[in-house]
């Protein structure tokens, strides 16, 4: 599989668009404050997905999918601070809330998804990948 055709990263990168595109209409302020954490928040979420998706140990994929389900979190905050703050209208809030909540399944099922597939914790790579073999570490 590619990172573009696992479902909670594409999620995520649609999120972190669409919160960008709203904050891109606020004022100064509202930027500066809650737009910019909102974003860095939202986009972290796919930028942690896929830095654990490239990294060769399951475990080292988890850690950074736990960093993404924090900063899945995270937004979560910065989308209420901007709905009390008349940022973002009821019906945007909702919305927000439905979508982020819907992320964050996704990715709780996909982190349970990583693992071994027996006794080693590496992943098997394939020769299409990366153009090399990788064999499985079963050192242990």
């Amino acid at each position: 599989m590619k990172l573009d055709e696992l479902r909670v990263y594409e999620l995520a990168m649609e999120l972190g668009e669409i919160v960008y595109q709203v904050v891109a209409r606020w004022d100064i302020f509202a930027k500066d404050t809650v737009g910019k954490q909102w974003v860095r928040s939202m986009d972290s979420v796919a930028a942690n997905i896929s830095e654990g998706f490239g990294r060769f140990h399951y475990k080292e994929n988890k850690h950074y999918c736990y960093y993404a389900r924090g900063s899945l979190f995270e937004s979560k905050t910065w989308a209420t601070k901007a709905h009390k703050r008349n940022l973002i209208s009821p019906e945007q809030f909702d919305e927000f809330m439905k979508e982020i909540d819907a992320t964050g399944i996704k990715l709780n099922n996909y982190i349970r998804t990583i693992g071994p597939t027996g006794k080693s914790d590496c992943v098997k790579e394939s020769t299409e990948l990366y153009g090399t073999t990788w064999e499985n570490n079963d050192t242990k």
